[in-house]
């Protein structure tokens, strides 16, 4: 039987290229609007998304206010008028963004090979409209005996309410058995810190931890999971089809 025998993942930089899918989503969003699209104009919307989104963690917006002054904020980055129209472009960089389902090399393997062992979740703070259709496309939803979408739930990640209501629907409830796994340190790694759920932080870029979350594990590929998860024998077994797991927690 494996260490852990079910696993809440994340999608985004977990199994799919967010970053990826995004340069390619605002993009296309800032020619359709006539703005800069280079490289700078890329690279200063992903630093305004990403300070949104940590603020979101932080508990600082909701996301409501993020979606609504996303672009605004790009904008004023850019040094650029403010059109009035965020909540458009905000609206037309999510079908952009739904339409990339770019996984992450080793991802679809990794998930066969996980899903002989343990139960497999995915757990998301993404937007419906744009982590349905990613999931889908990728491939990544049939090795999934759930998924939780924190628009659908009513909670996010870092909240604990989120791993609860997926246990819960799971009908899992021994946490000492439940690993969650994911990119970002302070959706991820806290919301399991605070669900009292195990966490491994996926470091695929080998990046500095800067924060006070501390994960119990730190991975830099998938092989590296399977030694977290599974036991000598599942290890040795890596690669036989049709091995049989309990969720015997």
């Amino acid at each position: 039987m494996a260490y852990y025998t079910c696993l809440l993942l994340d999608v985004d930089n977990t199994l799919l290229d967010f970053d990826a899918a995004e340069r390619a989503a605002i993009t296309d969003t800032l020619e359709h609007y006539g703005l800069p699209h280079d490289l700078e104009a890329v690279q200063t919307y992903h630093r305004v998304n990403r300070q949104l989104w940590d603020s979101l963690a932080k508990g600082e917006l909701n996301r409501n206010k993020l979606f609504a002054i996303r672009f605004s904020r790009v904008m004023q980055a850019l040094g650029l008028p403010d059109s009035g129209n965020g909540r458009e472009m905000n609206e037309y960089y999510e079908k952009e963004l739904s339409n990339h389902a770019d996984l992450i090399p080793g991802a679809l393997n990794a998930l066969e090979e996980l899903g002989e062992v343990a139960t497999l979740a995915i757990v998301s703070n993404g937007a419906t409209m744009v982590q349905q259709p990613r999931i889908e496309a990728s491939g990544i939803g049939r090795f999934m005996d759930g998924v939780y979408i924190s628009e659908k739930v009513g909670a996010a990640k870092p909240s604990a309410k989120l791993f609860d209501y997926c246990l819960k629907d799971l009908g899992l409830s021994n946490r000492s058995r439940v690993l969650v796994v994911g990119d970002d340190l302070l959706a991820d790694i806290k919301g399991g810190v605070n669900a009292g759920l195990d966490t491994c932080w996926v470091n695929f870029r080998n990046e500095e931890n800067k924060t006070d979350v501390h994960p119990k594990f730190t991975v830099q590929s998938y092989e590296e999971l399977y030694r977290i998860v599974m036991e000598p024998e599942e290890l040795e077994n890596v690669g036989v089809r049709n091995r049989r797991h309990t969720n015997d927690i």
